[in-house]
């Protein structure tokens, strides 16, 4: 949950600085303009409600170029990074997990033509392993779908995270 007092500070900040911040947690453009251009918000179910809305109208390039910061699932990110934390269930797998996981973004990259997109944080790499198996069998429609619901997963947590003292 958002604290109103870290509320209070996002909505004061300075736009640059609050697009900084929300880029950090969806590195859309169009998302951080929406959102700092949204502000001030009365509560933190109001930067909820926006944060959907803008979701609603993001573009699949808007998606793509979120996407495009993001680390394969089972890379070796940078520590202290967020996908880091997010993906420690990938870095701590098995080496039969981790190179079908590899494997398996090849696979999921030739079919797609992204990295392999999941709200990584709390699964282990056979749960990620199991998603991305699944989702190689989605038509591009249903991908798109899938991919836009994890995306907004991972900024929710984000957001939450950067918002909360």
């Amino acid at each position: 949950m958002v604290s109103t007092d870290t509320l209070a500070a996002f909505n004061a900040a300075s736009p640059e600085a609050a697009e900084r911040d929300v880029l950090a947690c969806c590195e859309s453009g169009s998302f951080a303009r929406r959102i700092v251009g949204g502000r001030p918000y009365r509560d933190p179910a109001a930067l909820q409600d926006a944060v959907t809305a803008a979701f609603e109208v993001l573009t699949w390039d808007d998606i793509v170029e979120s996407m495009n910061a993001h680390p394969r699932i089972g890379d070796r990110v940078r520590a202290g990074g967020w996908s880091a934390a997010e993906q420690s269930g990938a870095a701590s797998a098995g080496e039969t997990v981790r190179q079908a996981l590899a494997e398996g973004n090849l696979a999921y990259e030739e079919r797609f033509g992204h990295v392999f997109l999941i709200c990584a944080t709390g699964l282990s790499g056979q749960d990620m392993l199991g998603q991305l198996r699944a989702r190689l069998g989605h038509d591009q429609d249903a991908e798109r779908t899938v991919v836009r619901e994890e995306l907004l997963k991972i900024t929710r947590l984000r957001l939450a995270k950067l918002l909360d003292p």
